[in-house]
């Protein structure tokens, strides 16, 4: 029998560090349904300390969860452990993840700790987490820049204070794989208690050898992987679930474990993501990219007809991509809409919310002659975001654009439940529109980005927009999709204003990271 390798998801906590990717409450729970479909062992659902928002989305993910640990993160000081401990109560299997930094340069500046202070605070924290459960997880921070000797004396002390877990991070991404494989190896063979223990790893992503560093660790006898969907996550972000996994199972002959991931649902989770956080996936990317089963050059196209595995190692199907894909049109009934949107993984939590998306699929049907898996996922996305507080709305909108003109636009906006009308020009019909409506808001804030993707292939799809602000050193991203791209940028935009304005939406939710 092969070991099972403990698949651990931070896509709802080191994933929200991305700049703008934070998550409200509803769209925490969306993600926590479909990690759980996806048969996650644990999912890490937030920092209950940061914020009022972030106790409620950990609280209310762990109330709902059952088919997968919820952990909650917390620094090693006890108001950070007691308030994870209440946010897990209600869950079926819970866990504590609190950390610490063990690196010289985080000790001396960051903490001003002696080494044996920061032994001493790490011991007090997993005591006192096992007060609220019996599954308590350790990680040094900085661990890749942390001394060997000391990693060793620290971990030792935890495992016998009550953790259950040692996670080792490479917060900055600063390993070596094969450094870092031999890392992990020493560390399982000079602690004495080792064995009372799992291993983990937890691996960013700045040199691009996140995946390659953590696959590295599970070689040498880590059996958990700390990794996000798509490889959201701070900075250049963290290992991919998605590449984890799958490497995992196509190389069985060199892994001597497996995981319970039922990976049919991977590209479900992979869109759901994409969606909520507004970070689209690039064409080429491994497993979950639009071009990861396409095959252009001849050569290779002509095995493929020959015999897949010619240049494929993965079949297709297996990671939720599938050639017989069930197209919805105009004429579809509000059955086969339903049904349709439920195998997506998506569920309607009344009978208002089902007729509001279908009348949107309607008025979408009208608009593209087919409806593909793509289209209706965007509109699910859409029709979540149009049920958060909305203070601004828009109600019309024209364009005019013409050869040897200058673009302009009227917009026409609902702010605060009162129609206001403006206009500008620009540098074409986009830029003129987004001008209008900042015209009206006068929100100050900074585009820092504009992005736009095709949902799917033909002049009639939709086009997905995503827009990022700031102000005020707060980012927030808008999503808005469309077959007029206009349209959609103007949605994006309002979206991302009504976060930004919004009193009660959630801070970015991370002051430290493991």
């Amino acid at each position: 029998m092969k070991d099972q390798l403990i698949i651990f998801d931070t896509t709802m906590r080191d994933g929200e560090q991305s700049p703008g990717a934070s998550m409200t409450k509803d769209e925490k729970i969306r993600i926590a349904r479909a990690l759980e479909r996806l048969k996650v062992n644990v999912m890490e659902a937030g920092f209950p300390a940061a914020s009022v928002g972030d106790f409620e989305a950990v609280k209310a993910v762990a109330d709902i969860i059952k088919d997968s640990t919820v952990c909650g993160l917390a620094r090693a000081l006890d108001k950070d452990i007691d308030r994870a401990g209440e946010a897990l109560k209600g869950a079926k299997q819970s866990r504590i993840h609190t950390f610490i930094a063990t690196s010289p340069i985080h000790m001396q500046m960051k903490l001003n700790m002696t080494p044996e202070q920061v032994i001493e605070h790490a011991v007090k924290a997993v005591k006192r987490a096992r007060q609220y459960t019996d599954d308590v997880e350790f990680s040094p921070e900085d661990a890749g820049r942390s001394d060997e000797d000391f990693l060793c004396r620290i971990l030792e002390a935890v495992i016998n204070a009550g953790a259950t877990t040692l996670n080792i991070p490479d917060t900055v991404g600063y390993s070596i794989p094969q450094q870092f494989g031999a890392t992990i190896k020493n560390l399982i063979e000079r602690i004495p208690n080792s064995d009372k223990a799992i291993f983990s790893v937890h691996c960013h992503n700045d040199l691009g050898l996140a995946v390659a560093n953590s696959l590295s660790a599970v070689m040498n006898g880590a059996r958990q992987v700390e990794c996000t969907i798509n490889g959201l996550g701070e900075r250049a972000g963290n290992a991919s679930l998605e590449e984890v996994v799958m490497a995992v199972r196509t190389r069985h002959d060199v892994f001597d474990c497996q995981t319970r991931i039922d990976t049919r649902e991977i590209l479900t989770c992979s869109k759901l993501i994409s969606s909520i956080t507004g970070f689209p996936v690039q064409p080429n990317k491994a497993i979950v990219g639009a071009n990861a089963f396409a095959h252009e050059a001849g050569i290779h196209q002509d095995g493929i007809l020959k015999s897949r595995e010619t240049y494929e190692i993965m079949r297709a199907e297996d990671v939720g991509w599938s050639a017989n894909r069930m197209v919805l049109g105009k004429h579809s009934g509000r059955n086969a809409f339903k049904s349709r949107i439920q195998e997506l993984g998506f569920e309607f939590e009344s009978e208002a919310e089902l007729n509001d998306a279908f009348a949107r699929f309607k008025q979408l049907a009208d608009k593209k002659h087919e409806i593909f898996d793509e289209d209706l996922q965007t509109l699910i996305s859409e029709t979540t975001i149009e049920t958060e507080d909305e203070h601004i709305k828009l109600v019309s909108l024209k364009v005019c654009s013409e050869t040897g003109e200058v673009p302009n636009a009227v917009v026409t906006l609902r702010v605060n439940n009162q129609e206001v009308t403006g206009n500008s020009i620009g540098g074409g019909v986009v830029d003129a529109t987004l001008k209008a409506i900042e015209q009206l808001v006068k929100s100050d804030a900074s585009l820092e980005l504009y992005s736009v993707n095709n949902v799917t292939n033909g002049t009639d799809a939709q086009g997905e927009v995503t827009v990022r602000l700031e102000k005020a050193g707060r980012i927030v991203n808008g999503l808005g999709a469309d077959t007029d791209i206009v349209i959609a940028s103007a949605k994006a935009y309002i979206n991302a204003l009504n976060k930004l304005l919004n009193p009660n939406s959630r801070q970015h939710p991370q002051k430290s990271e493991v």
